[in-house]
């Protein structure tokens, strides 16, 4: 946080600072493997089966058609070898990626490591509020502003805390839920 001289500023950078806490936090999570090749990509196919129209298979099958087929083999040894669990294979014109049904045990190690991934998260927006309450301390010291205004300025920065915290949850929890489906 750069040397705020008013209290507005700090605020502001807060909220900036929380935002990104929380845009690194949904990057973070988004690599915790689901078991789904395509997320939701299929949720509007519906199938006629027996007269009834039923939603279409979970898509367990992820295809890579590289522009140059000279470089399937490394797309395939480079998947492989992200240490994902995924075992690809090619026919010389695509690269088939199989996506397993997560067992239960895996599903439950990725919950606890979303509910570490999601305390951090809480933690740096945490660390942002420590910050800026600093700052707003600074500037009462400096008589910039008046004790008043301090815990004004205090209750916007909670606000903005508990506002990005609750945000920080809810990303968490649909996150949990997605893990979670079989």
């Amino acid at each position: 946080m750069g040397e705020a001289r008013d209290p507005k500023s700090i605020v502001r950078d807060a909220r900036h600072r929380m935002e990104k806490a929380v845009d690194v936090f949904e990057d973070e999570i988004k690599q915790l493997r689901t078991g789904r090749a395509t997320p939701a990509i299929l949720e509007p196919v519906k199938v006629e089966y027996y007269g009834q129209k039923i939603p279409a298979p979970e898509p367990r099958l992820l295809v890579v058609q590289p522009w140059d087929k000279s470089i399937m083999k490394d797309i395939e040894d480079a998947i492989r070898n992200a240490d994902l669990g995924l075992n690809p294979s090619n026919d010389g014109n695509v690269v088939r990626v199989p996506i397993p049904p997560l067992t239960v045990e895996r599903r439950q190690e990725l919950v606890k490591v979303l509910h570490k991934m999601t305390e951090e998260a809480r933690v740096a927006v945490r660390n942002v509020r420590r910050d800026a309450l600093h700052h707003l301390q600074s500037l009462k010291k400096e008589k910039a502003i008046s004790e008043d205004e301090e815990k004004h300025y205090e209750k916007e920065i909670q606000k903005l805390t508990d506002e990005f915290i609750d945000k920080i949850n809810q990303i968490s929890r649909e996150k949990e839920k997605e893990i979670l489906e079989e």
